[in-house]
């Protein structure tokens, strides 16, 4: 099991793109969940399988090329800070 934690910037804010990652996050076996900032960022904790989450990440990357976002930072974060989340939500 892995976490990462990752911060977007861009056309990110009120362009559906926190919806975007949630039907994203339905593909994968994944929890988690995504928000935005007030400095006009989205900030994603997401957490699984490595190859789920590694898979789902490379999903959101794809969506990169319809000019919706760019991932700024991108850490690897212990799966503790996902502890009692169910499931993948906007907050």
């Amino acid at each position: 099991m892995i976490a990462k934690h990752v911060f977007y910037e861009g056309r990110v804010q009120g362009v559906g793109f926190r919806y975007t990652l949630r039907q994203i996050a339905k593909g994968y076996h994944v929890t988690g969940w995504v928000r935005n900032l007030a400095d006009g960022r989205v900030e994603l904790l997401t957490g699984g399988e490595v190859d789920e989450v590694n898979d789902f990440l490379q999903g959101i990357a794809e969506i990169d090329l319809a000019g919706f976002s760019k991932a700024t930072q991108q850490h690897n974060v212990s799966s503790a800070l996902l502890a009692g989340v169910h499931g993948f939500e906007i907050r």
